[in-house]
């Protein structure tokens, strides 16, 4: 196998490596403990509640009867194993590409891009910023996601930079036709749009195009799983593809990883051949007019846009500044569920001096600072927790 990458790659001879490896502050070392770095940024992310609560948040089909159908926790495994192989085979770091891929959405909503859509139009008229997972996903690995230390003391994250740059640069929805990582160690703040900037490394460009090889394949199968597609739809896949009648998850992937590998190198940047970037363009448009699109996906999104807007509203009017806190406890005995927890947010958050999270994310004096605790919040919500909170607050 040709590690044709194996030069570039993220070790201790690459000139960039200490930026790579950079944290805003010193982990605490249980003593005896083997692992590299990008390890524990790993076990540091599979640990964290926010990984577990992907397993309940939707991929492209909202609650699937069938136990099959990919959901986001999926997804982010399939990239991990697709970065993986082709890390694997170009003579990459495996143990980075691993901790990007299963951190890489951490920011998504419940209900998929429908839910993150809708989080930006709120977050738009009343910030006045844009809310995108990528963005989203780098603020809860650096200030959201709180986990235990050896010593019981809850800090966030602290991932690496290489991680970090990993999670916001992933985009996946773009048709980069070559990619290349950027030479500079910009501020990660800097964003201001998903795939405004290409990864800081070889590993986070992987990743990059495993996300999209992953979705390309998994959304076809599991369309052709709950027979959203007719028979003409079907042909008109088969015709694409040309790989016969075998339309599923393992043929697609091969072929997509096979010319990947076969077709990058360190001065050629990673690309597909000009024959599968045609593939890849065409296989988007029919998901764009059949499947994103589907009347079915179509009634779920106009749901979930009254789910999340009205817990939204239902905390939003509830404002009186440096009061807030005591008309939300007013609110308790309403609805109990949703206000406990959000009260416990809001504690955790506001705080003058906050030994967990390093520093005060919301000033309640801040009517904007309130809205966006609320988007932060309800981001980080599973489907089924927003679906409960929401029949909470219409039931009596």
């Amino acid at each position: 196998m040709e590690k044709k990458f194996e030069n570039v790659a993220a070790n201790e001879k690459n000139p960039k490596w200490e930026q790579m490896i950079k944290r805003k502050r010193p982990l605490s070392k249980k003593k005896g403990d083997i692992r590299t770095e990008f390890e524990r940024d790993y076990t540091r992310i599979l640990y964290s509640t926010a990984y577990r609560r992907l397993k309940h948040k939707t991929q492209v089909y909202f609650s699937p009867v069938s136990d099959h159908i990919c959901t986001r926790i999926e997804h982010v495994n399939y990239v991990e194993s697709i970065s993986y192989t082709i890390a694997n085979n170009l003579g990459l770091n495996t143990e980075l590409t691993k901790a990007i891929s299963i951190a890489h959405d951490l920011g998504h909503s419940p209900f998929g891009h429908s839910g993150e859509k809708i989080l930006n139009e709120i977050m738009q008229k009343e910030v006045g910023e844009s809310f995108w997972h990528e963005k989203n996903g780098l603020n809860a690995v650096d200030n959201l996601i709180l986990l235990e230390n050896h010593d019981g003391h809850k800090t966030n994250l602290n991932l690496t930079y290489a991680v970090r740059d990993g999670i916001i640069s992933h985009c996946g929805e773009v048709n980069d036709k070559v990619l290349f990582p950027r030479d500079e160690a910009i501020d990660l703040q800097m964003y201001t749009r998903p795939n405004e900037y290409m990864p800081y490394t070889w590993e986070g460009c992987v990743v990059k195009l495993a996300d999209r090889i992953s979705y390309i394949a998994r959304d076809l199968e599991d369309s052709l799983s709950v027979k959203i597609l007719g028979k003409n739809q079907v042909e008109e896949l088969t015709k694409i593809l040309n790989i016969g009648k075998n339309m599923n998850n393992s043929n697609i992937i091969s072929m997509l990883i096979s010319d990947l590998c076969e077709n990058s190198s360190v001065e050629g940047g990673l690309k597909f051949s000009d024959d599968k970037i045609n593939l890849l363009d065409k296989l988007n448009e029919f998901y764009i007019a059949n499947i994103y699109t589907a009347e079915k996906v179509e009634a779920a999104n106009r749901y979930f846009k009254l789910v999340l807007g009205e817990i939204f509203n239902t905390l939003y009017k509830v404002y009186d500044g440096e009061n807030t806190l005591k008309k939300l406890e007013e609110k308790r005995r309403i609805y109990p569920r949703l206000i406990d927890a959000f009260i416990k947010w809001i504690q955790t958050y506001c705080k003058e001096e906050n030994q967990e999270t390093n520093k005060k994310l919301y000033d309640l004096k801040e009517k904007k600072d309130y809205a966006k605790a609320i988007i932060h919040y309800i981001s980080g919500m599973t489907d089924k927790y927003a679906i409960d909170v929401y029949n909470e607050i219409i039931s009596f």
